[in-house]
Order: C-alpha cells, then structure tokens, then sequence
C-alpha cells in the first residue's frame, strides 16, 4: 500500500461516511483519481465490498477516442514525393479522452469507455491519463493497433495533410456496451463523440431515453456526421461546428442568418439544446424553446496551439450545464476554456482545475 493510499484509507476508517469530494479537496486530486483508489483499497480487502459507501456521486460517463497525437512542422516549404525535414511532438489525445481530462481535472468523476491496442501507445495513454479518470472499462484488442492521429502542418503552421488510425474504436459496439450496462445506468451524463459506430449512436440513444439519462453528442470530422441519427430527441445537447453542419444539412452557411438557420433545423430534429461553433466568429445556440443566442468568440492575441480548443469547449459546457448554470454562463464557460486552451502548448491546460477555472470566468 502507498503513502496516499494509508491516508485515505485511515481516513475512511475514521469517518466511514466522509464523501469522495470532500476525499478530493483534502488531498488535491481528482474525484476519479479518488474513485480510483478506492477500488484498489477494495481489491486489496483493505475495504470490505461496498459496506463502505463514500457517498459515491453518479459519473460523467465518456465514450468514444482515445489516441496518440502526433505533429510534424515543416521548417520550409513542403515539397512532396521526398523528405522534408521537421520538428515532431506527441502527445495524448482523442476527443472523449480530452474531454475526460477536461472534466477530472475540473473535480468530477469520470469514466472513459473506449478501445485500444495492447501497446506501448495505449500505455502511454493510460500513464497520462488515469490520474484523471478511470480507465477500467476500456477494452483491449490484442491484435489491433491503439488509435493515432498524425498531422504535418506547413512551415506557416497550417495543416498540409493528416493521416487518423482509428479503426480500433469500431470495437465500441453496442455489444461492449451492454457489458457496461451496469454502470451506464448510474451516469448523471453520458458523453459521446462519434468515433464509435453509428449503431452504438443509436444504442445509446435508445438507452439513455429508457434510462432518462442525459446524452451529449460530439461529432468529431465533417466525414463521420452520417453516423449522427436522423432524429436526435435523446440528445441533450449537440455540439457541433459549421463544416460538420454544412455536410449533415447539405447547405452553405454564408452569413448570420444562415447561421442562425441552421440552429433551427437541428433544434427540428429534436435535440434540446445544440451549440454551432464558427471559429473566430463565436458561438450561436438553440435552446428546446426556440431562443437563439450568439457569444463572439474571446480574442486570443497570443496562440501557441489550437488543438484541443474544441474538446475544452465541450468540457466547459458540460460541466457549467451540469451545475445548472444559465445559458450565457454555459456558452461563456466553453469560450473561456478554450480560449485558455489556445494559449497553452498542451492539449488540456495542465493548470486546470476548479479554482483555476472559477478565476477564470471571474476575469473574463
């Protein structure tokens, strides 16, 4: 047993009824690194089945990518059909997992369901990720490689050509799901991005509407909205971009008020509340009651890298919504998460967390 087990086990036995949260804020981690801990105690028989009940919150479930994101820039122009010499980096990403990230780093409790690779890949990935969220329901596939997304960007930084692996995540079946059923059914939110196959899209509407649990669809590409289904009255919220409306709706959106349009079509397809991102032009929502509402998006002089911009701004949606937050506090938590993001060199902020977050809503 280490250190930081000895301490929470000592203080469970002291106070059998003290609550995960209150196990995170003494010890500075996050709820699912404490979730996490717990389970080995119980494991271990340290803690007797679930005599002890740590007053265990219902998780924000995320399904969907997991994978490790690779970046060549270019120092001069690209010339093709022969090397060009670069600078690399790699780092973990995936939208459910980023998303994942986002949430435990902000206090919640988080489990990941994806698909991977027996790997180094996904061990890296596992490394980084697991103080987060955890990573228990993830399926491992001998014979497959763990999801990967390598972009080359020219020497003024913008993408050339970007080659994704991600044939691992057709294994997020609605067959491994129903696997999980269990602890689908205790989700305060369930969180999916369309990696997965589109039957698993549709599962999990069906289920989510028996269950009355609310789901948040995340598109991922232009290319994968045909696994979006027609009708979309389990979803609680659709968050998607221009591009990704332009394909799903077959229209251009050249304007404001095409802009708004299109939040109208898929506030008729039945999705309760949907956001259509457009860049540096901000944000437009539709709520269940037909109003419209527009937030710029928060200028950012200095970018250093805008991956995982998109991610960061779900997070901030759903964990402000998941408080009960109004609707302009909810848009305006993505816009500052993101715009934070921007400026950071990784992928999620490594300094986020709910302190950080709140200051930064208060100075924005």
């Amino acid at each position: 047993m280490n250190e930081i087990e000895e301490l929470i086990l000592s203080m469970i036995r002291d106070n059998p009824f003290i609550s995960q949260q209150e196990l995170s804020e003494i010890f500075g981690l996050s709820r699912s690194s404490i979730a996490i801990t717990i389970s080995e105690l119980i494991k271990k028989e340290y803690i007797f089945g679930k005599a002890y009940v740590v007053n265990e919150t219902a998780p924000i479930i995320c399904i969907g990518g997991a994978n490790i994101d690779r970046k060549f820039y270019a120092k001069d122009e690209i010339t093709y059909e022969t090397s060009n010499p670069v600078k690399s980096s790699r780092t973990v990403g995936g939208v459910a997992r980023n998303i994942a990230e986002n949430l435990g780093r902000l206090g919640e409790e988080v489990i990941l369901i994806s698909s991977s690779g027996q790997d180094s890949e996904w061990q890296e990935i596992y490394d980084l990720s697991s103080p987060f969220m955890n990573l228990e329901h993830v399926a491992q596939f001998e014979h497959s490689s763990t999801g990967s997304y390598s972009a080359v960007l020219d020497k003024n930084g913008d993408l050339s050509v970007a080659l994704a692996d991600m044939d691992v995540f057709e294994n997020i079946t609605p067959e491994l799901l129903i696997k999980n059923s269990n602890i689908l059914r205790k989700a305060k939110c369930i969180v999916v991005d369309l990696n997965c196959p589109g039957e698993t899209i549709d599962f999990l509407s069906s289920f989510t509407s028996k269950y009355n649990i609310p789901l948040v669809i995340i598109p991922v590409s232009s290319p994968k909205m045909k696994r979006l289904p027609k009708t979309l009255d389990a979803a609680s919220w659709l968050i998607v971009n221009k591009d990704e409306t332009e394909t799903f709706m077959n229209i251009k959106i050249n304007d404001e008020k095409d802009w708004e349009n299109s939040v109208k079509k898929w506030l008729e397809l039945g999705v309760k509340n949907v956001i259509v991102t457009n860049g540096s032009k901000g944000v437009m929502s539709g709520v269940a009651n037909g109003e419209i509402h527009y937030f710029p998006a928060i200028e950012t002089p200095m970018v250093v890298d805008v991956t995982g911009a998109g991610d960061s701004f779900c997070s901030g949606v759903i964990y402000s919504w998941l408080q009960k937050k109004d609707i302009d506090y909810i848009l305006k938590s993505g816009l500052v998460n993101a715009h934070k993001t921007i400026m950071s060199k990784y992928t999620v902020r490594q300094e986020l967390s709910q302190k950080q977050f709140k200051l930064d809503m208060e100075a924005i």
